[in-house]
């Protein structure tokens, strides 16, 4: 196992390369214009400055060498400057990992905890009422698009009835002082939306891999011993049902870093996904660039963690 993770991790170095290349060249060429035009603009300014600053920020170099510079600094842990505000990007990185985090972790907690025991006992009731209502709604939600939910739920619970602050991560008051019950009300509609996603793909996903776990040999002996259905399913089916899920758990634990783009943007949520986005509408180089890097990296240790999980979930499968 150490030798293929070693073997995996060194696979993974011509891949970042070849992802913050594209993604480099892809922002030069979506922006001709460059971050300059942006920060000037006005009457006012005059080509003099924008010489100037377009010097300060190492723009007047052809793309391949703003490139190799940016790489170098990444090789030492510098992710450069922010153009916007000027500041190390990975301090605002560090400033919004907290918040990513929290939102993610709690989502995802959400999913696993309804998702899986709801796809388990779907695919133990098929054929029943239960079943076919989970399905459905299942589907329902997973075509729901997620900017359209977040927005019907600020629109009904905090324009509407009130009971919900519309976005945010504390409350906004000159005192700073906040209670437990302010933290849920502010978590309540983004966790709602993400974890909606993840409880409808792990129901079905589940649903699927526990009727094919079903039909094995094993199943029929435990249930001919007469152990209770609950030991049966949750414990006997359930484990090995896991095996498929861990493709989608590795990325998910790990892209928790990643941050929910559209939710953070719609709830004002202060994460990375947000910063992203701050980042492409202000032509931010540095910290486009940077949440890039974070982002590839998370899915491949998440899909180097899946193969970890299918070893540990069943201890037949070994990697040489």
């Amino acid at each position: 196992m150490g030798r293929y993770i070693i073997r995996r991790l060194l696979y993974a170095i011509p891949t970042l390369l070849g992802i913050t290349i594209l993604s480099y060249g892809l922002m030069v060429l979506a922006f001709p214009q460059g971050p300059v035009a942006a920060m000037t603009f006005g009457p006012r300014t005059r080509p003099a400055e924008r010489e100037t600053l377009t010097k300060q920020l190492g723009l007047d170099q052809p793309v391949y060498v703003q490139y190799i510079r940016w790489l170098g600094r990444a090789l030492q842990g510098d992710l450069g400057r922010s153009f916007s505000s000027r500041r190390n990007v990975s301090d605002l990185i560090m400033e919004r990992v907290p918040a990513t985090l929290e939102l993610g972790a709690l989502s995802l907690f959400f999913g696993v905890l309804v998702g899986v025991p709801l796809g388990v006992w779907s695919a133990v009731k098929q054929g029943s009422w239960f079943d076919n209502v989970t399905r459905v709604l299942a589907v329902l939600v997973s075509s729901i698009p997620t900017f359209w939910l977040g927005l019907i739920m600020i629109l009904i619970f905090s324009s509407r009835l009130g009971i919900l602050p519309p976005g945010g991560r504390f409350p906004a008051n000159l005192s700073g002082d906040y209670t437990f019950l302010d933290r849920i009300k502010h978590l309540t509609m983004p966790v709602f939306v993400l974890a909606m996603g993840d409880i409808a793909f792990l129901s079905r996903y589940m649903r699927a891999a526990t009727l094919e776990v079903s039909r094995q040999d094993y199943i029929r002996t435990a249930q001919s011993k007469g152990l209770p259905a609950s030991t049966v399913w949750f414990t006997h089916a359930m484990r090995n049902a896991m095996i498929p899920l861990a493709t989608f758990l590795g990325p998910a634990l790990v892209g928790l870093l990643n941050g929910a783009v559209i939710t953070e943007t719609i709830f004002s949520w202060p994460g990375l996904g947000r910063l992203a986005v701050e980042a492409v509408s202000s032509l931010d180089y540095p910290v486009v660039m940077a949440t890039v890097l974070i982002g590839a990296i998370s899915t491949i240790l998440g899909y180097l963690l899946s193969d970890i999980m299918y070893a540990w979930i069943d201890p037949r499968i070994r990697y040489s």
